[in-house]
């Protein structure tokens, strides 16, 4: 299977991951909307959000849950927006939950999503701040 966000589970690809559980895998989106942007994918490769099966729900969604604390505690961000899109729109096809820091005035409007990019090391950086407040109880 020829799938970007297997490879990163597996390890064969290389990503800033900054949650990793028997289910869950969460890195950086590379072409965040916002610096600090995560995706949050199922280990197993499931396509969309219907297709996912139910024993696999709380998992994620307890997993992006916590990335929506991390990207507020680590990051400094007011709040996140977090959305997934099935089929349409979905760049890479497994599923995927995006968890985007934001705060007031971000010029963030509707779902037209500009992206930015990470200067050199400050990927690193943010991944390692996003896992140190996820590791905080």
């Amino acid at each position: 299977m020829d799938c970007e966000f297997c490879r990163i589970v597996s390890g064969d690809e290389p990503a800033e991951i900054v949650l990793d559980t028997d289910g869950v895998v969460g890195f950086l989106d590379t072409r965040p909307v916002f610096k600090g942007h995560v995706l949050v994918v199922p280990r197993d490769h499931i396509l969309t959000l219907t297709e996912l099966p139910d024993d696999q729900v709380t998992p994620l969604f307890s997993a992006a849950r916590g990335v929506a604390a991390a990207v507020r505690d680590g990051l400094g961000a007011q709040g996140s927006f977090v959305a997934m899109n099935n089929t349409v729109s979905q760049s890479v096809a497994h599923l995927h939950v995006h968890v985007v820091p934001r705060t007031k005035g971000d010029g963030l409007r509707g779902f037209f999503w500009p992206r930015t990019k990470y200067a050199e090391g400050e990927a690193q950086e943010y991944a390692a701040r996003l896992r140190a407040a996820l590791a905080t109880p």
